[in-house]
């Protein structure tokens, strides 16, 4: 198999790059037609597998389902990616073009080439390596507005769900541990995005005729903002929950490296590192409405408005934890100020009971595509919402969380990239997974952990 998955690659590497070329952002201030553009392609892709294809839109932006019927009797595999991307940002951030695939040192560099489009061409690389035939029943769903919060998603689900079941889902949207170490992404945190408002003032007064007696917005929302964390940089919402997380090697030297850390700045927060980062809360301004320092007047702002991104426990309510933040930024209204919250955005986080026949396989085929190397379960700090979507409506589906994403991708920023040679390894981890659930009774009647582990593969 590893020789027949290393034949395919660069076609498969060539179609990436041409589906990249594609600026599918699904965000509404850019031209949607590249996104409708992005799922015939996909669907193209699929199609030409051999599977039964058809897009869908359900209110929102085209999702691409395909359908391949295995033997008679096999499991069903369900395979997720989505075909839309983030924006791209500042042209002059990027090192190379922003949509052109450019390799440099065994990477290769373009907005959405690995989040999320080496994700669906790996679904694609397993069928291929499988001729057309595989082991399983395999249904292959490519959404279009995973980067703007699956907003239909909900009711693609409803609509489509009966066409959507399986015995097991890939979700592959996630990360590795590390060049050389793959993983499964065992917890995802939650997310509460929020937008605080701090009103001093009717109306804007000059700064030198009542600075002194009268509060301005921003130094209201400033001191406001800094009551969210403590001393040491611990979120300080109370009530909040909070866990340890696995016991893996990430040393502070790694941390630096990984986040761009500058010099001399210190890391915030206490416990060990990977606590912070996967099952503690975070809090995180990301945006702030203000005069602009060249065209600021001399004015006491009579408002400051503040947008606020909460990461929290996998298996904290989101509904509770936005409430809890909401109660934190009322009491600590400086001044007296008019403090007023609104929910801008929230998203279940998730938490996998990584056990039984369908885990043990996909391990199995990690260590068969690493070379031996053994496959580890790691959380990942950010939110996948679509996760417990999924979860929630197909509760009997063993669920895996893989992706073709090191430390050093950095999706969502300027210059993301693909590790070329971890991408290789990905797809046949995924094709050797089908044949080994093709090997592995998956009725419910099974004992939890049983499984019928085929021969080493090469």
């Amino acid at each position: 198999m590893a020789a027949r998955v290393a034949d395919l690659m660069p076609a498969v590497r060539a179609d990436l790059e041409a589906l990249t070329r594609i600026p599918s952002v699904s965000l509404d201030s850019f031209d949607q037609q590249h996104v409708d553009d992005s799922a015939q392609a996909v669907a193209d892709l699929l199609a030409a597998e051999g599977m039964e294809v058809r897009i869908v839109r359900e209110g929102g932006r085209p999702a691409v389902i395909g359908h391949l019927p295995g033997p008679e009797g096999a499991p069903t595999v369900l395979l997720y990616a989505h075909h839309d991307v983030q924006p791209p940002g500042d042209e002059s951030d990027w090192n190379t073009p922003m949509f052109e695939p450019t390799e440099i040192d065994g990477r290769l560099y373009a907005r959405g080439i690995a989040d999320d489009k080496a994700g669906v061409m790996a679904h694609v690389a397993a069928l291929r390596a499988h001729g057309g035939k595989p082991p399983v029943s395999v249904t292959v769903f490519v959404e279009g507005e995973e980067e703007i919060a699956s907003q239909s998603l909900p009711a693609i689900l409803e609509k489509h769900g009966e066409s959507l079941q399986a015995d097991a889902i890939v979700l592959a949207d996630s990360q590795n541990w590390k060049i050389g170490v793959p993983a499964l992404t065992t917890t995802l945190r939650g997310l509460v995005r929020v937008v605080v408002e701090v009103k001093a003032l009717e109306h804007g007064v000059h700064s030198g005729m009542f600075g002194g007696a009268v509060p301005d917005g921003l130094t209201a929302l400033a001191r406001l903002l800094a009551t969210l964390h403590d001393e040491e940089g611990n979120v300080a919402v109370a009530g909040l929950q909070t866990s340890e997380a696995a016991d893996l090697d990430y040393p502070e030297e790694v941390l630096r490296t990984d986040s761009g850390l500058a010099e001399g700045v210190q890391p915030i927060g206490s416990g060990s590192f990977l606590s912070r980062l996967w099952t503690r809360p975070s809090m995180t301004v990301i945006g702030i409405d203000a005069p602009s320092v060249a065209k600021a007047a001399n004015l006491l702002t009579p408002v400051g408005r503040a947008k606020l991104s909460m990461r929290i426990h996998p298996a904290e309510v989101p509904d509770t934890a936005y409430e809890l933040l909401k109660k934190h930024l009322e009491d600590n209204a400086p001044w007296g100020c008019q403090v007023t919250v609104t929910l801008d955005d929230q998203g279940q986080g998730f938490a996998a009971d990584a056990q039984g026949p369908v885990y043990e396989q996909a391990r199995a085929a990690f260590r068969d595509a690493w070379d031996g190397t053994e496959p580890v379960d790691i959380g990942v700090g950010g939110s996948i919402p679509f996760v417990a979507s999924f979860a929630e409506r197909f509760p009997d589906a063993a669920i895996l969380v893989t992706g073709v994403e090191d430390p050093d991708t950095r999706a969502h920023a300027a210059n993301e990239s693909l590790h070329l040679a971890e991408f290789e390894r990905v797809c046949l981890a995924e094709a050797l997974l089908l044949e080994r659930l093709g090997a592995t009774n998956l009725s419910p009647n099974a004992p939890c952990g049983a499984s019928n582990p085929t021969e080493r593969m090469e």
